[in-house]
């Protein structure tokens, strides 16, 4: 395994360097909407500490990452209608992983409606923005 990069894009989000449409963030944890969804609503939870995946990252950070998960799963599958919720976590080039910062992807997902393909289609920024409002709303009330 390689040493983890600082200067990955997720680390760049959490430095401030490249914007993200961000729905929470604690001490430990942030959580941002995907730019190239799977499905309506798909967000992306990070620790802020260093990982470069789940075979790395510190046990309690580990927790930390999965209680953020779980809180954006609730909010989203309320916020969207969905009727379920997939979490992926991908570790190494072998296991599908292609940013080496570790991160949980919480995607929305309703009956009968597949995924779009990973990495497929950007989406319209107003769109990621009206989003991440409601998913914002939603973990707030």
């Amino acid at each position: 395994m390689s040493a983890y990069d600082p200067n990955n894009i997720f680390a760049k989000i959490l430095r401030g360097e490249i914007p993200c449409f961000k729905v929470y963030e604690d001490d430990k944890t942030l959580a941002f909407l995907d730019i190239m969804p799977r499905a309506t609503g798909h967000t992306l939870v990070i620790p802020k500490a260093p990982a470069r995946n789940i075979l790395d990252i510190e046990a309690e950070d580990l927790a930390a990452v999965i209680r953020t998960a779980r809180k954006i799963a609730v909010a989203a599958k309320a916020a969207f209608g969905a009727d379920g919720i997939t979490l992926n976590q991908y570790s190494e080039p072998a296991g599908g992983q292609e940013v080496f910062h570790l991160h949980v992807h919480v995607i929305p997902r309703h009956d009968g409606v597949p995924m779009k393909p990973a990495a497929s289609i950007r989406e319209d920024m107003g769109v990621l923005k009206a989003n991440a409002d409601k998913l914002a709303a939603a973990l707030a009330g």
